[in-house]
C-alpha cells in the first residue's frame, strides 16, 4: 500500500517523526493476511482440482454406469460430493479476496468433515474389498488412475484428501475467528482418526501373530507400542531376546518364528500374555546414562525381568507401562514418577 510505503520512508528520514507502533503492528498483519489469502487461494485450488478428478472419473462415472450400488458408491465415497460443492464456494470467495466471510461460510459446512472421518475405516474396508473381489472394478480403477491427470496418485491416496486439508486450514480459521467451530471439528475428526488408526495398528498386529490361538482384536482395547527387550530368566540361564506388544490392558510376549518356515518367516509364536490390572512396574536400577537397566513386572503368579542396555528405551518402556497402569488406576511400586505419554 502506498500510504504505507510513504510512512515508512518518512519514519526512516534523519529528523523525521518516529513510526506510530500501532499502525506498524496493523501493517503487518495486514501483510501477513495478504500472505495468508494468497497461499490459500493457491491451495485451495490445487485441492479442488483433487477432488474433481475423485468426482469427474470415479463417482460421476460410475453413478453413471450403475457399476456399484448406491450403497457402496456411499460407503467408498461418503459426503465427498458435498465437500467438494463447499470446497467451489470457499475458493470463489477466497479468489475475490473476501477471506473472511469465506471462512466463516465454509464454518457452517464443517460437519461434513466429521461425518467424512467416521466413514474413512469403511470406505477403507470396502475399496479393498471390491478391489480383490470385483475385477470389473480393480481394471476400471486401474484404467482412471492411469490417466496423466492423476500424475501417477491412486483413489486410495485422494479419499484422504478432505482431512488432510481440514488440518491446513485450521490456522487460517483461527485467524479468521471461527476458533469454537474448527476446535470442535478438528476435535471430532481427531478422535475419530484415532479410532481410525488404533484399528489399523490392532489389524497389523493380528497378522503378525502366528495362528488364530491369540485374539488381540478386542474392542476398546488401545495399541500402545512395541519393541524387542531382553528377558532374565530366574534361573540364571541365558538371556533371552523377545518382541513385546504392549497395549492398553495386556501385554503379549513373544519369539520370532523360524526365519525358514515357508508360512511364517515374518511372523511371531505367542509366548504368553499378561493382564495389566494385575501388574506393579518397578524400576531396578537404571537411573543413569552410564548405564542400562532393569525393569520388574510383577504378576500374581509371575515376576518379568526385563533388561535394555539402551537407558533412552529402558525409560521409555517403564513411561508406557507406567501410564498404562495409572490409567487403569493401578499401583507401582519402587519407581521414579514419570509425566504420562
Amino acid at each position: 500500500m502506498g500510504w504505507q510505503n510513504s510512512s515508512l520512508a518518512i519514519g526512516g528520514m534523519e529528523g523525521g517523526p518516529e513510526c506510530n507502533p500501532v499502525e506498524e503492528q496493523r501493517a503487518r498483519w495486514e501483510r501477513k493476511r495478504g500472505r495468508t489469502a494468497k497461499e490459500l487461494v493457491e491451495t485451495e485450488q490445487k485441492y479442488l482440482e483433487q477432488l474433481e478428478l475423485v468426482a469427474t472419473y470415479f463417482v460421476a462415472i460410475l453413478k453413471a454406469k450403475g457399476t456399484l450400488q448406491p450403497a457402496v458408491r456411499e460407503a467408498i465415497f461418503g459426503p465427498l460430493e458435498s465437500i467438494r460443492c463447499a470446497s467451489q464456494t470457499l475458493l470463489l470467495h477466497l479468489e475475490r479476496g473476501h477471506l473472511g466471510p469465506g471462512l466463516e461460510g465454509f464454518c457452517q459446512q464443517l460437519a461434513l468433515y466429521g461425518h467424512y472421518a467416521e466413514n474413512v475405516e469403511q470406505a477403507r474396508r470396502t475399496l479393498q474389498d471390491l478391489v480383490r473381489k470385483n475385477k470389473s472394478f480393480c481394471r476400471f480403477k486401474k484404467l482412471q488412475e492411469s490417466r496423466h491427470e492423476f500424475q501417477g496418485l491412486r483413489l486410495e491416496d485422494l479419499l484422504p484428501l478432505p482431512l488432510q486439508r481440514l488440518h491446513q486450514l485450521r490456522m487460517p480459521m483461527l485467524i479468521s475467528g471461527a476458533v469454537e467451530s474448527i476446535s470442535e471439528v478438528s476435535q471430532w475428526v481427531q478422535n475419530t482418526t484415532r479410532h481410525h488408526e488404533n484399528s489399523l495398528q490392532m489389524v497389523r498386529v493380528q497378522k503378525l501373530l502366528k495362528g488364530q490361538k491369540t485374539k488381540v482384536l478386542t474392542p476398546g482395547r488401545w495399541y500402545i507400542r512395541e519393541g524387542w527387550i531382553m528377558v532374565v530368566p530366574p534361573k540364571g540361564e541365558e538371556v533371552k531376546r523377545k518382541m513385546f506388544f504392549l497395549f492398553s490392558d495386556i501385554l503379549v510376549v513373544t519369539k520370532p518364528c523360524h526365519p525358514l518356515h515357508p508360512l511364517n518367516s515374518h511372523k511371531f509364536a505367542c509366548q504368553a500374555v499378561y493382564p495389566l490390572d494385575q501388574c506393579v512396574v518397578g524400576k531396578v536400577f537404571g537411573h543413569t546414562e552410564s548405564q542400562g537397566g532393569l525393569l520388574s513386572l510383577s504378576f500374581p503368579h509371575k515376576t518379568l525381568l526385563l533388561m535394555s542396555s539402551h537407558l533412552e528405551d529402558l525409560n521409555n518402556w517403564h513411561q508406557s507401562l507406567t501410564a498404562t497402569n495409572n490409567c487403569a488406576g493401578l499401583h507401582e511400586h519402587n519407581s521414579i514418577p514419570h509425566p504420562h505419554t
